[in-house]
């Protein structure tokens, strides 16, 4: 029997289709849709025999897997029981979009889908303690995944060894009579496939190359500060001390350690020649408080650091205004360290200044800290 196709382009019975589409999932049925990337076909996830047609139709490995698809990123979060702040910030950033994200779950048992189903449906959603899961940037893939009441896991619409198609033609080529329905939604926004990534504790590999590139894998698990004062050798620096040594008790682990962790904190000076050391008043006024200066080189702040960091905090009106000259469209990540008001240079003067100073910094940290997702 020929495959039904409905097209998604006529919005008044767009509500209707996904409620079709969803039903025909929950009664077992396989369902190919588009998304940004390649035309999938879905399946519901907790049912044998729904998996077992889906793997007959794809001419898959029996012991491949499927990706988990869901609706929105929060959802995640029902299947993989702990994310590491790394992943966190990743699926923060990268979904929904063209990534899929193979989590490690070393206790499946604790997940809520789990608690929820009963322990059969570990085996049908994990592999080896981990799960694949993927969020697409594409509307009707999101309102279908998130109106059907089971989970879902879907592949490219083709057979084992075909290219994936790119639009409805494809998918029909392929699994005419095979699939229920297809939704045809026009050609796919990319022209590649999702990337594929496995979590490690604090890095990743690729599993398969796509449309995410690994340098922009690396800056969305990555997160980035940078203190802004005049010369680099009092204020930013001192700022860029303390916040490091703030993040390190946080994630619980050494200063040194913060890298791994993808956290870079710096700090540059709209006026530095760059190349100095911290001034004498600054290495000690950090050093009560725990943190570390020896060995700060100056340097001047350019467009790269802007474009780089994720949160740009400046000592003055004047040094945000002089960012904004090199970036106009830098955007609400640069903002003055404490709000309302500037940070007092402490350069020249005593130690009971530069005292004052770091106090100062220490205090607006530990209040923008509580903004940042780490």
């Amino acid at each position: 029997m020929p495959t039904e196709v409905i097209t998604c382009s006529d919005t008044e019975a767009y509500d209707a289709l996904v409620e079709r589409a969803a039903d025909l999932i929950n009664a077992g049925k396989l369902v190919a849709f588009p998304t940004e990337t390649v035309y999938g076909v879905g399946a519901r996830a907790d049912s044998v025999k729904a998996i077992a047609t889906l793997k007959e139709v794809k001419g898959r490995d029996a012991n491949k897997p499927f990706s988990l698809h869901i609706g929105s990123p929060e959802a995640v979060h029902r299947y993989v029981p702990e994310i590491s702040r790394m992943a966190r910030r990743l699926i923060r950033r990268a979904w929904p979009g063209p990534l899929s994200v193979v989590f490690p779950v070393e206790s499946p048992g604790d997940a809520d889908i789990v608690k929820e189903r009963g322990p059969e449906i570990i085996k049908l959603l994990y592999h080896d303690q981990t799960i694949g899961v993927r969020c697409p940037d594409h509307r009707l893939a999101i309102d279908l995944l998130s109106k059907v009441g089971h989970p879902v896991v879907a592949a490219s619409a083709n057979r084992a060894g075909q290219p994936p198609p790119r639009d409805i033609k494809g998918v029909l080529a392929e699994l005419d009579g095979d699939v229920a329905l297809a939704i045809d939604g026009g050609i796919t926004q990319y022209e590649g496939p999702s990337t594929v990534v496995r979590i490690e504790k604090n890095d990743f590999e690729i599993l398969r190359e796509g449309v995410v590139a690994s340098r922009t894998l690396r800056k969305y698990m990555s997160i980035n500060i940078l203190f802004v004062c005049s010369g680099n050798t009092c204020r930013s620096p001192m700022a860029e001390a303390l916040c490091r040594h703030a993040i390190a008790a946080e994630l619980g682990c050494t200063v040194g350690e913060l890298a791994d962790r993808g956290v870079f904190v710096r700090s540059a000076g709209v006026s530095s020649f760059g190349g100095g050391p911290a001034s004498a008043g600054a290495v000690d006024a950090v050093k009560k408080f725990g943190a570390d200066l020896d060995g700060h080189c100056a340097q001047s702040l350019d467009q790269g650091l802007i474009n780089t960091a994720d949160h740009i905090y400046c000592m003055t009106r004047g040094h945000l205004d002089a960012a904004i000259s090199m970036v106009p469209d830098v955007g609400d990540k640069l903002q003055l360290l404490i709000e309302g008001r500037d940070v007092g240079d402490p350069f020249g003067g005593s130690t009971s200044d530069y005292q004052r100073c770091a106090e100062d910094i220490q205090s607006a940290i530990k209040d923008r800290l509580k903004e940042i997702e780490l």
